[in-house]
């Protein structure tokens, strides 16, 4: 038993003891944000069905736009303000200094990420669908306010992060849906805002398991109620059916033929699509975060 503790204790006794998970991942997301662009703004097929969800917009849901627009208004300092609240109480009251320099570098490069991508990198080309000739994806609303909540869940201790992740994934998917049904943004530009804060949630992530070694430690899933594996659920199932919802429609809308023109169809099939998918992928990369981080915490016990 004291052979098999101390090699346990040897196993666990670095936080993000597997740098690669969180390198590779990162690189995963960067790469899906080109894939997203490619798919949706270069190809006339995806300019179509991203058009088409957000012409649907205004037609499946228009008694929310007012409330939707005030939150959206209210956003950059709700973000701002909450994700620095919370960074100055890390900071002041638990001396994370170095945690608290790293989660605000995270917000920074996120949003700078998107705001080049957006405006400096990407274009929006003619295919020949009815659209906007100015490229939006990635969503910067979107960015500010998941990169606001993935600081949040950096910051704060093992045995808090599978709440924040629930907590904070659910706010990002507000911030997303409310900017695509009041009609600012496609699916497309929010899904790929998404992609680009995990990027650098996970780049954030491993500076600050590797340099917050002493405080990131935890006894695991269960042992407290901010650490409950229902957090974890409330994460994937929501994650898992969105994206399995968001695939079905877009394939069924494809057997049976879209509308010639966006937003003409008698049910908007394609607007279900898009929220369906940007409710999948923000929660299923809360998700993932959650686990990855939790599976990378230093377990309690072990060897400093």
């Amino acid at each position: 038993m004291n052979t098999q503790h101390s090699r346990t204790a040897r196993r666990f006794s670095t936080a993000a003891r597997h740098p690669v998970l969180f390198v590779l991942g990162a690189l995963g997301c960067f790469v899906a944000v080109g894939w997203t662009y490619w798919a949706f703004v270069r190809t006339t097929t995806g300019q179509f069905a991203d058009e088409s969800a957000w012409a649907e917009a205004g037609i499946a849901a228009p008694d929310t736009q007012v409330p939707f627009l005030r939150f959206l208004d209210s956003l950059p300092l709700i973000s701002v303000f909450i994700a620095a609240a919370v960074i100055l109480f890390v900071t002041l009251g638990r001396r994370r200094w170095a945690a608290a320099g790293i989660a605000l570098g995270t917000i920074i490069g996120a949003n700078l990420t998107t705001q080049i991508l957006k405006n400096v990198l990407f274009d929006r080309p003619d295919r020949g669908v009815p659209t906007l000739d100015f490229n939006s994806l990635p969503s910067g609303h979107t960015t500010l306010a998941a990169s606001a909540a993935a600081a949040i869940f950096l910051v704060v201790s093992p045995r808090w992060r599978p709440l924040a992740a629930a907590a904070g994934g659910t706010y990002s998917v507000l911030a997303g849906a409310a900017t695509f049904i009041n009609l600012w943004h496609r699916p497309a530009d929010v899904v790929a805002a998404y992609l680009v804060v995990g990027a650098w949630t996970l780049i954030g992530g491993l500076l600050i398991l590797r340099s917050g070694n002493r405080w990131n430690v935890w006894e695991g899933f269960g042992r407290f109620w901010g650490a409950s594996r229902a957090w974890l659920a409330l994460c994937w199932i929501p994650g898992l059916l969105g994206l399995a919802l968001s695939l079905g429609l877009y394939v069924y809308v494809q057997a049976i033929g879209p509308a010639p023109v966006p937003g003409t169809a008698g049910v908007p099939l394609f607007f279900w699509s898009g929220l369906s998918l940007i409710v999948g992928v923000g929660y299923t990369l809360s998700a993932t975060a959650c686990w990855l981080f939790g599976s990378q915490a230093r377990l309690q016990g072990a060897a400093s």
